[in-house]
């Protein structure tokens, strides 16, 4: 992952990536674009809690790990845990996924089902199809949950309280997060790492707060990868037209060599040249594994002869790749500069009175 350059939405866990990321070369721009604040002491959260147990229900369906830790650990806190547990004990729980049904097995619970897709609507649809008239159902909410997917088991004569043992604030610095969208828009990003349904939604809303979400979903279109770490996290993508990568396992270590090896196979483009294979990024050039310290106009210029494919461009037609620039002098001291920072300088060839070209690699040549 020399040279390419990766935006970080999540604030939990954000760590983590960050370090696989860096470790293999890359560079991290972090904007989470919403936090995650523990209600361990939540006021409201210890009177649901307290309801539950004086209110034991038949299903419990519980959404997420961390919520269910969260909520033992809150409950704990409170002297309730083990009344809670024992609540738990006495009725049918059912897991969105496999992390949820880790963390109730630690909790010396059983589940007796768990969806196999890891979306709360397959355990909805589960309860309404087996009959839910007049049975009690607890939810341990997922952040911001949408309520309309639990709308079914209400219409279908379940009584349904739902428990958050977490929220979704905004974050602590949205100029990072306009930051974000503005490397989106201008494609000076090579992906963007999705890991929660809020966190994509936050993005989005800011672009739109912008006036810039065309140009996020055109920067997603063209050259930065949106990656989300699962379809629920790619719902709001998708519903904005963004197509983002999904690993086929939904992890966040699925999701880190998901990315890594697309990356790697796709650069923005390749060339086989005369002092070996380059490749494009968003904000660098990797000539042969060697990461080019490029200012971006020789980066502009590289990129715009490297399109050529060893085409020789003129001055004039080099120009545009400079905004600002008053005349083709700029265009030649840009060049000048490019040549300085590769290792061959006559990577970049003059061609007397028509222009520049990149010295590529002929047909069936080896590189040198």
């Amino acid at each position: 992952m020399l040279g390419v350059t990766i935006g970080i939405t999540s604030d939990r866990r954000s760590s983590d990536m960050i370090a696989t990321f860096e470790r293999k070369g890359a560079r991290v721009v972090h904007a989470p674009t919403m936090r995650i604040v523990p209600l361990t002491e939540d006021a409201q959260l210890l009177a649901e809690t307290r309801d539950v147990i004086a209110d034991p229900p038949d299903d419990v369906l519980v959404t997420t790990g961390i919520g269910l830790r969260g909520w033992v650990e809150a409950a704990d806190a409170a002297g309730l845990a083990t009344p809670l547990l024992e609540t738990f004990g006495r009725a049918r729980v059912l897991a969105r996924g496999p992390k949820a049904t880790g963390v109730i097995r630690a909790n010396g619970l059983r589940e007796e089902w768990s969806a196999a897709s890891e979306q709360t609507a397959e355990a909805v649809e589960r309860l309404v199809a087996e009959g839910v008239a007049g049975r009690s159902i607890v939810v341990q909410l997922h952040g911001a949950a949408d309520q309309e997917q639990l709308a079914p088991l209400v219409e279908a004569g379940a009584r349904v309280r739902g428990v958050s043992v977490y929220r979704w604030l905004p974050p602590d610095d949205p100029a990072a997060v306009d930051r974000l969208v503005d490397l989106v828009a201008t494609r000076r990003l090579d992906a963007v790492v999705f890991t929660s349904a809020p966190g994509a939604v936050a993005l989005l809303e800011a672009a739109g707060s912008a006036g810039r979400l065309e140009e996020l979903v055109g920067g997603f279109a063209d050259g930065v990868v949106a990656c989300a770490v699962g379809d629920v996290t790619a719902e709001p993508l998708r519903a904005a037209g963004v197509e983002p990568l999904v690993p086929d396992r939904w992890r966040l270590g699925a999701l880190l060599r998901t990315l890594t090896a697309h990356l790697a196979e796709h650069p923005l483009a390749r060339v086989e040249t005369s002092a070996g294979t380059l490749r494009l990024r968003a904000q660098a050039a990797v000539l042969d594994e060697q990461v080019l310290e490029l200012a971006p106009g020789p980066l502009a210029v590289l990129r715009r002869l490297v399109e050529a494919q060893g085409a020789v461009l003129s001055r004039e037609e080099l120009l545009p790749a400079l905004p600002g620039a008053a005349d083709v002098h700029a265009v030649e001291v840009t060049v000048a500069r490019l040549r300085s920072a590769l290792p061959d300088p006559a990577l970049v060839k003059t061609i007397v009175k028509r222009g520049y070209r990149l010295s590529a690699a002929a047909p069936g040549e080896e590189t040198t």
